[in-house]
């Protein structure tokens, strides 16, 4: 591992910001004053084009390590690795020590792994230990004929006793005999104790409307949602707002759920049956919660479905432990003990922190290993719930349909990809779930049906996007964003523009890739847009960046900082655009301001203390 560290290479990512178009950046809308000097006449000192990637060896020694990251190369294994576990680094070869060579699985998952080894030591130590387990399955037999089923099973809360009595099988029997499920659809909202903050439930809101917003060609897919939440419940204090957000409890896809049963060899007859799931501590399978044991009847299905990731985080030790537990093929039972032992720790570290490797890819490598599932369950990360900002006003989005007034939300997801080690790629658990809502929306229209039913289990965020927070004020503002980073600034722009009607008080500097098929909700912002938007592109034309045309509108940013409640918003990534916008906002005042590099920067965290510049990144 040392040796790695010694040779850690950085890839230089890409600045994902959009820019600038080819013509000149003149756009009087874009100038405070009439009388300021056009811009394409400033004698701008050329940027440096900044290089699309790069890979530069940036650490020798243990040292450089520590200054770059300020940790010790010991605090740096343990937080990369997690638990403590790369304490035991790899040992070398050792005089004596004997090998083995063993076959290795021959199929095309486990080759997707990239596993560098041809050899495994004979004599394995520090081996992780078989994890505890804390989550048991108890089969419900049903001795009472007043104990209704449900198609789509969910769960209602047992008991919290966890003592030996409470938990006998005559306790428990008689438990159930007294217990209904409760009338809850699982295929389109989670079971009621996956809640997103108490006492509040997810709401099953219908899709009004929805498309892609991104065009063929597009690096990046990105959908339009309309939410109907006319039926939304009640909650005191609380209501949708514009620059806001909304939670979303996104399941894991149902085929790739049906997958892990195959492999798990659970019967079909037994993935929807009502079981009593009895967990001995922690939070899951609830989201939020009292860290305590808990007792519900569910199905298996539903706890896969909506309670644990199965795809977004890189593999653990512990899992591996299990796997080779019940690996009943020898060979695979010691290259998994290989993995979890201290000899194979360098190969773990490669492949824990590579590519995020998804259960069924693991799986589907070590086909012989077949572990229970609820022991499975106990080691799995928790399911947790994905924040979107919303695209509109909120207060001011109503339409009729069916004789009927629907209050609407609108949200832009952008879909995330990442290596499929069957498919190429897949798709991230939220925006793949909301891309795939999307086409059966799409493809239900297509088919006949008018108005398709298709829901996004949701509820009011408790994480609003912080921008809201600050767009009280009634003061000039300028809006950076790039990619989806820029939805929540529309419903800024509308209500702006609808209210107060003071195009020359908001501006808008968005950063694309290409405006043919990476532009999103073009001609949607308001009757004003052409004088208070400027499109920045960077993959057409002279290729600029949004952060070059801060530079550009320099006037501009000086006006709206200095102005009584002016504000300066930032959203998108913060590697390339966000990092890049500050180094803009920093020159612009150290030439405006007249300003040292030090003072520049101390004049912007100062903006920041008072609510005049917000960056909402990630």
């Amino acid at each position: 591992m040392s040796a790695r560290i010694d040779q850690m290479l950085v890839e230089a990512t890409r600045d994902c910001t959009p820019c600038s178009p080819r013509t000149p950046s003149i756009a009087p809308s874009l100038t405070y004053s009439e009388d300021s000097v056009d811009q394409d006449e400033l004698q701008q000192p050329e940027l440096p084009r900044r290089r699309r990637a790069s890979t530069r060896l940036i650490a020798q020694s243990a040292a450089d390590v520590q200054r770059i990251t300020g940790e010790s190369t010991t605090e740096l294994i343990s937080r990369c690795c997690g638990g403590g576990c790369c304490m035991n680094l790899a040992k070398r070869k050792k005089e004596g020590q004997g090998f083995e060579r063993i076959p290795f699985p021959d199929n095309d998952a486990y080759k997707s792994l990239g596993l560098r080894l041809d050899e495994i030591p004979s004599t394995l130590t520090n081996i992780t230990d078989l994890p505890e387990q804390t989550a048991f399955f108890t089969p419900i037999r049903r001795t009472s004929n007043n104990m209704p089923s449900s198609p789509t099973d969910s769960a209602i809360s047992v008991s919290s006793e966890t003592n030996g009595t409470a938990n006998s099988p005559a306790t428990i029997e008689k438990k159930l005999q007294n217990l209904s499920l409760e009338d809850l659809d699982t295929s389109i909202q989670p079971p009621s104790f996956v809640q997103p903050h108490p006492p509040y439930h997810v709401f099953p809101a219908k899709v009004h409307n929805t498309r892609e917003l991104t065009r063929p060609g597009a690096e990046k897919r990105t959908y339009h949602f309309d939410l109907d939440v006319t039926d939304y419940p009640t909650e005191t204090g609380m209501d949708f707002k514009v620059g806001g957000a909304i939670g979303v409890s996104a399941p894991n896809d149902s085929k790739a759920v049906d997958e892990i049963l195959d492999l798990l060899l659970v019967p079909r007859f037994l993935r929807d049956k009502p079981v009593l799931l009895r967990t001995t501590r922690g939070r899951w399978p609830t989201v939020w919660g009292e860290d305590q044991a808990r007792e519900l009847v569910t199905t298996r299905r539903d706890l896969l479905t909506w309670c644990s990731d199965i795809q977004s985080y890189p593999p653990t030790k512990p899992l591996l432990r299990i796997l080779a537990e019940h690996a009943t093929d020898a060979n695979e039972k010691k290259l998994l003990m290989f993995l979890c032992a201290g000899e194979g720790q360098g190969v773990f570290c490669d492949f824990r922190t590579g590519p995020h490797i998804s259960l069924s890819q693991i799986l589907n490598a070590f086909p012989s290993a077949k572990p229970p599932m609820d022991l499975l369950l106990s080691v799995l990360q928790p399911l947790m719930p994905r924040f979107y900002s919303l695209s509109n006003d909120p207060h001011e989005n109503f339409e009729i349909r069916d004789g009927k007034q629907h209050r609407l939300i609108e949200i832009a997801v952008t879909v995330h990809d990442t290596s499929d080690w069957r498919k190429g790629y897949r798709t991230g658990v939220g925006s793949g779930f909301f891309e795939r809502q999307s086409r059966k929306y799409t493809e239900l229209q297509l088919s006949g049906i008018a108005n398709p039913v298709i829901h996004i289990p949701m509820f009011k965020g408790l994480m609003a996007n912080p921008l809201a927070k600050q767009f009280v004020s009634d003061g000039p503002m300028l809006l950076i964003g790039a990619g989806v980073g820029i939805a929540p600034f529309r419903g800024f722009v509308q209500r702006r523009l609808k209210n107060a009607n003071c195009a020359n008080k908001v501006w808008v500097l968005q950063g694309i890739r290409d405006s043919l098929v990476d532009e999103i909700y073009s001609g949607e912002w308001g009757v004003h847009e052409s004088d208070v938007k400027r499109i920045v592109e960077s993959r057409r034309g002279e290729g600029k960046y949004v952060q070059e045309e801060v530079i550009n509108q320099s006037d501009l940013v000086w006006y709206v900082i200095n102005s009584v409640d002016g504000r300066i918003f930032v959203c998108g990534s913060s590697k390339g655009m966000g990092e890049g916008v500050e180094e803009a906002l920093v020159d612009v005042a150290m030439k405006k301001g007249n300003l040292s590099r030090e003072a520049a920067t101390n004049f912007w965290d100062l903006k920041k203390q008072v609510g005049q510049y917000i960056a909402e990144t990630w």
